[in-house]
């Protein structure tokens, strides 16, 4: 959304877009238990895991942990941005996250070379290095072993790396076979996250709007039909608004209101559509 139209309701940012500032972000006490948790665990080292169906807060809890961690004296954090990689792409990305000249073809050499960083940075900041993986189901098998199997010396008694895995019921499903219980039993800090409540969607919503300026923009009876529709998906609730205000915006609203969702989001309004397109 161009800065025109954010001036047009006096927003300083699309409230409802994915990369609003962290700080605009409502933290749940859950999310917030869960990422001091996680601090905590970067002193030691350890599996911390996230899951919960799509559109329900993983990418958002990630965000926030990344910017908590980030904030901390000497805690290194990477962030896996394609955990789909095989073995070989995944050596290259921990090299670039980590700092070290890694060559894919010499998988043991390239344990030894990541090891050795981590053990200089815990001995010169007491705390282990913190990896981030979205989307975790993705990961291959071997990529998920050989991670395990990075992450720890000396018999498994030294822990080098924390790990911060996010994925779906895929991700749970997988750590309950007989081939990762090794993985799915070393979780020592754990978030499920389910669907929210109307009444917990609607504060996600008037904090949004409250936090980008505009907190007046939407209707109290607008937000309660938008929170009903959602069905407790956060990421529902978000495009829909988003929609309804880029539709305010075409046509410069002053307020967004039930009749616009009847007009545009409503099932009677979609069956319209499909009717005229018939036409």
């Amino acid at each position: 959304m161009n800065k025109k139209l954010l001036a047009l309701y006096g927003l300083k940012w699309n409230p409802f877009a994915p990369d609003v500032p962290v700080e605009a972000l409502r933290i749940t006490p859950q999310i917030e238990s869960f990422c001091w948790r996680v601090e905590q665990l970067a002193g030691e080292g350890g599996f911390a895991l996230v899951t919960g169906a799509p559109g329900t807060g993983k990418s958002v809890t990630l965000r926030v942990l990344a910017e908590r961690l980030a904030a901390q004296r000497d805690v290194r954090v990477g962030v896996i941005s394609r955990p789909q990689a095989g073995l070989a792409d995944f050596y290259r990305e921990m090299g670039e996250l980590f700092g070290v000249v890694l060559h894919p073809h010499n998988r043991w050499g390239g344990a030894k070379v990541l090891r050795e960083r981590w053990q200089t940075h815990i001995d010169a900041a007491f705390s282990r290095p913190v990896l981030i993986v979205d989307e975790a189901q993705e990961m291959l098998p071997a990529v998920l072993s050989e991670l395990r199997l990075l992450a720890s010396a000396r018999l498994d008694s030294h822990i080098l790396l924390t790990v911060v895995l996010a994925g779906d019921a895929r991700l749970t499903e997988r750590l309950r076979t007989d081939e990762f219980l090794p993985l799915g039993s070393r979780m020592r800090v754990r978030l499920a996250l389910d669907r929210a409540a109307p009444d917990e969607l609607a504060e996600c919503l008037r904090q949004a709007l409250h936090k980008a300026g505009a907190a007046k923009l939407m209707t109290a009876e607008l937000i309660a039909t938008l929170c009903d529709h959602a069905q407790g998906n956060l990421r529902a609730l978000m495009n829909m608004a988003g929609e309804l205000l880029a539709h305010a915006a075409q046509h410069e609203l002053r307020q967004i209101d039930e009749k616009l969702f009847l007009e545009t989001c409503s099932p009677q309004a979609d069956t319209r559509a499909a009717a005229g397109r018939r036409r």
